[in-house]
């Protein structure tokens, strides 16, 4: 849709200039960049990142207020990546029409297994349209047990005003959006998708980052539909579809006996089908923080398997030893039913008491 409209647009712009013989237009050929002009190969096969670089330094040295960079309707092997800026544009505007694919896992040796796309210290950065990110995952999943090792699928650093809208993400080999130190951002009308069974493929993690909305979003992946991590605030999610995965998460917190702090954070006409979790605040022990003014409504639950969990003795590993006493704040209804908390270590007294508190230990 975002492509006819911009075609129909510049149609328009190009038979008034035909027509009046005038030189004076608001939009020009030279506001939108085109991949395939500088060097881009649509065949899948051919490593497209230096293209894509020299397309980028174009868009992002343009003297235009607005600019466009264009990656048609066809497919795009891309390597390991980061498009740096600061930019000349206030506004630049990626319109994602075709599918943009990451290496095969054997490709990888001599890059940074850590990333494959990164935005950085980019303002006003706009992403749209009906195109896909495949991270190509599989033989990571297979391969490497450490999601440290495996790639995000794209990373958004330091990116204010940040906007991302209408394509599909798919199979990352870790976690699929990762925004970091970025405030005003806005995320709908995308679909992310992994397999149930791939691991560490959470949808979109946000940390660091404040005034973030994210809305209209369908999630289906092996791990947390969204993460809100560390130094976040001012968070709102609405009408996201998530499941399978394992359901919308505040933390892990505190991790390494770090201090993390989240705050004002609102989920609201969320679904969710076939996930091990419904929402839930998960905090290690050993840090200090809080998680605050958190609230969660309308929220629709289909076969999940704990709706509500506050895990203030998070450790996927099975294997950490019980350091402080902790306590639940406000819990109502059955445990067992509404309410999850997770057992002490062996060995160790039981860490849970009826007072209250809002802050993790």
């Amino acid at each position: 849709m975002s492509k006819m409209l911009f075609t129909l647009f510049y149609l328009l712009i190009t038979n008034w200039e035909l027509r009046s013989g005038e030189c004076h237009q608001e939009i020009s050929r030279n506001d939108v960049v085109n991949v395939m002009d500088y060097g881009a190969v649509g065949d899948g096969i051919s490593d497209n990142s230096q293209a894509f670089l020299k397309t980028w330094a174009a868009a992002c040295g343009s003297a235009s207020v607005d600019q466009s960079m264009l990656v048609p309707n066809t497919t795009f092997l891309v390597n390991p990546v980061t498009f740096e800026g600061p930019c000349n544009p206030s506004t630049i505007s990626i319109l994602v029409s075709g599918n943009i694919i990451a290496p095969e896992f054997k490709s990888w040796d001599g890059y940074d297994a850590s990333r494959w796309i990164v935005f950085s210290k980019v303002q006003g950065l706009k992403i749209t349209g009906q195109g896909m990110f495949d991270g190509r995952g599989w033989s990571w999943w297979q391969s490497v047990r450490d999601a440290n090792q495996r790639p995000i699928g794209t990373t958004f650093k330091h990116c204010d005003n940040l906007q991302l809208q209408g394509f599909t993400h798919v199979n990352s080999g870790s976690l699929h959006i990762s925004i970091v130190y970025s405030n005003q951002v806005f995320i709908s009308k995308l679909r992310i998708f992994a397999p149930e069974s791939s691991p560490n493929t959470d949808g979109i993690d946000v940390g660091y980052s404040s005034n973030v909305s994210i809305r209209h979003i369908d999630i289906a992946t092996g791990d947390d539909c969204i993460a809100i991590g560390g130094g976040s605030s001012y968070i709102n999610i609405r009408g996201v579809r998530c499941g399978p995965g394992h359901g919308i998460s505040i933390g892990s917190l505190g991790k390494n006996g770090r201090s993390d702090k989240v705050e004002q954070v609102r989920v609201k006409n969320c679904t969710f089908v076939g996930t091990s979790n419904g929402v839930r605040i998960k905090t290690w022990q050993g840090g200090s923080g809080y998680a605050e003014q958190i609230s969660f409504q309308k929220i629709r639950l289909r076969n999940v398997t704990n709706p509500i969990i506050i895990d203030q003795f998070y450790c996927p590993s099975n294997n950490c030893r019980n350091q402080k006493r902790i306590m639940i704040h406000e819990r109502q209804g059955p445990k067992d039913s509404i309410l999850k908390v997770p057992p002490p270590a062996p060995g160790d007294p039981s860490p849970y008491t009826n007072s209250l508190t809002s802050a993790f230990p």
